[in-house]
């Protein structure tokens, strides 16, 4: 069901260090103890009202605060979160960014294949110690963000809704969110729009999952 209780068994957790082509925007506040475009990923679970378990894979950009959503599945074995790890690391090629650091959790979904994946484009893979999930907190921090603020609220159906509702959050949570950590900016802000005397500012609403979330935004 769309509730997660808190007895759920734990997730498996990864994270990733990302290392940047471009220069960091001015004024944002890195974590100190992760190397500059670091960022975790996670694997956590979902019922859905038919009772089915179904597994979601994402990954975490520490310094930008960036979630990149891998994929939903029901059967998250050994070859499909390979699969998923090559994908991202052929989307992160294309923006001219590469992998500095794959930290992740002793689950064996992940096994050598995922590690070799990741070592191809020349980064390290760091194991979190045996149940220390605080090892990888900002990655935990993001599924009770996602369950608190979407999952906790919907009845999932399928796959596919479940999918479909985790992207539209993610894009959410990338572009309008706020963090404290970015000094209350998301991680891929809008640029900023000109308002003069002539045209005073007005703004507009724009409402997700059927009134769920709230966007907001300055009117051209």
């Amino acid at each position: 069901m769309c509730r997660q209780p808190r007895s759920a068994p734990p997730c498996a957790a990864t994270g990733l260090a990302l290392r940047h082509d471009r220069r960091p925007r001015q004024g944002r506040r890195s974590c100190h103890s992760r190397p500059p475009g670091s960022s975790p990923a996670t694997c956590f679970t979902v019922d859905t009202i038919w009772l089915r378990r179904l597994c979601v894979l994402f990954f975490l950009e520490l310094d930008t605060r960036r979630v990149h959503l891998a994929g939903v599945t029901a059967n998250p074995n050994v070859a499909w979160v390979t699969q998923q790890a090559r994908n991202l690391l052929l989307v992160l090629e294309e923006q001219g960014r590469r992998v500095r650091l794959l930290l992740r959790d002793r689950d064996a979904k992940f096994c050598r294949s995922f590690d070799d994946v990741v070592r191809s484009q020349g980064a390290d893979v760091v194991l979190t110690p045996v149940q220390a999930p605080n090892a990888n907190a900002h990655a935990e921090r993001w599924v009770r963000t996602v369950r608190a603020e979407c999952l906790d609220w919907l009845l999932v159906v399928g796959q596919r809704h479940l999918d479909q509702v985790l992207r539209v959050y993610a894009a959410h949570y990338n572009r309008h969110r706020p963090h404290r950590a970015l000094r209350l900016e998301p991680p891929d802000p809008a640029p900023p729009s000109i308002i003069t005397e002539d045209h005073p500012a007005q703004v507009h609403r724009r409402d997700l999952l059927g009134g769920l979330l709230h966007e907001y935004r300055q009117a051209a």
